[in-house]
């Protein structure tokens, strides 16, 4: 189970302050009990091009719904060619998806080591995509109670991400998944290709707040 971490020294504002930006606050930092706060009240941290440290809630948030996910032909056959794992390579994901080669990307040494103690604490995890001994893709999440937010994923082979996503979906669709909320922060034409979809920010926070008190899936538990 999860090892809860000292309370935030920080108070995030509501969301609706942000009006219609995406942004809701700036500064803090990235303790786990603070990233956690901020997952709990719909935020996500997020550094800008000066590595400004930013606390976001879409005005559109992304997510996927889990309960009667129906995969396209496409995205069975993604996951038809790799083999899923959890949390046996967290630190190869993490920083794959920190590759500074990457367009658009923003994962630095400060998420590194932040999201890296929350995975010891036992709230972050990596969903891995493995074709025999070889790691073809990946992703990794904050999972909280009926929440699992997104933070980033990568591919080394064709599909790999895809089928890393796929496979996260398997691992959340349990008695609950009605309830769950598979966060992915921005619809991507990617993610959309999987079914991904934008709801209104106050619904998100609305349904996170449900999700909280729920179980965690096996998976994460």
């Amino acid at each position: 189970m999860p090892v809860e971490p000292a309370a935030s020294v920080w108070d995030f504002p509501p969301v609706s302050v942000a009006g219609d930006s995406d942004v809701v606050a700036g500064g803090a930092d990235l303790r786990p009990g603070t990233v956690l706060a901020a997952y709990r009240q719909g935020l996500f941290p997020m550094p800008d091009h000066r590595n400004s440290l930013l606390w976001w809630s879409p005005v559109d948030r992304g997510v996927i719904e889990v309960a009667g996910y129906q995969p396209t032909r496409t995205v069975r056959r993604a996951r038809s060619k790799f083999e899923i794992r959890v949390n046996t390579a967290f630190d190869q994901v993490i920083r794959a998806c920190a590759d500074p080669r990457r367009p658009g990307a923003w994962i630095d040494r400060d998420i590194i080591a932040s999201y890296t103690e929350l995975h010891r604490l036992g709230w972050v995890h990596s969903v891995e995509a493995w074709d025999g001994d070889e790691l073809a893709g990946g992703l990794y999440g904050v999972a909280i109670g009926g929440l699992f937010a997104g933070e980033s994923m990568f591919h080394h082979k064709t599909d790999g991400s895809k089928a890393a996503v796929a496979g996260l979906i398997e691992l959340l669709d349990d008695e609950y998944a009605a309830e769950r909320v598979f966060d992915i922060q921005w619809v991507t034409d990617h993610l959309a290709t999987m079914g991904a979809i934008s709801i209104p920010r106050d619904e998100y926070v609305r349904r996170v707040r449900r999700a909280l008190p729920l179980p965690l899936p096996k998976a994460f538990s």
